[in-house]
């Protein structure tokens, strides 16, 4: 929650400073680091009894990684929004290896969320022997 709202501060002071009234990278950071942040981490907190999640080898794989790609996405989100916002112009392959990264956060995003429901799903049978 904390680093959602304070992306959202950010966002907020960066482009008042820059003067920036388009849209901009920036003014989606806020939301995605609070849905794909505090609010799918509550709902994991929510469902972990229920289905195991703590008992699972998988749990902390699925930790990682799904913190990993989200860490991944936010930054890439946050450098394009600043170049967007600062008008500084991407030379070369600098936006190529933005979206690149950007793109592996949500391949790992997607491998977490596989084993998140990979742990739900093998509880939710095992619960029904």
């Amino acid at each position: 929650m904390g680093v959602g709202l304070a992306l959202g501060v950010f966002f907020r002071e960066f482009t008042k400073i820059y003067g920036f009234t388009g849209v901009t990278s920036l003014g989606k950071l806020h939301l995605h680091a609070l849905v794909l942040g505090m609010l799918f981490f509550l709902i994991a907190a929510l469902v972990q009894d229920k289905f195991g999640l703590k008992k699972s080898k998988l749990e902390p794989w699925f930790y990682v990684t799904y913190i990993v790609g989200l860490s991944l996405f936010l930054c890439m989100l946050l450098v394009r929004g600043i170049f967007q916002v600062s008008g500084a112009v991407l030379s070369g392959g600098a936006s190529g290896a933005i979206s690149g990264i950007a793109g592996i956060g949500h391949l790992l995003i997607a491998a977490g969320l596989v084993l998140f429901f990979t742990i739900i799903l093998k509880n939710c049978k095992s619960s029904e022997n």
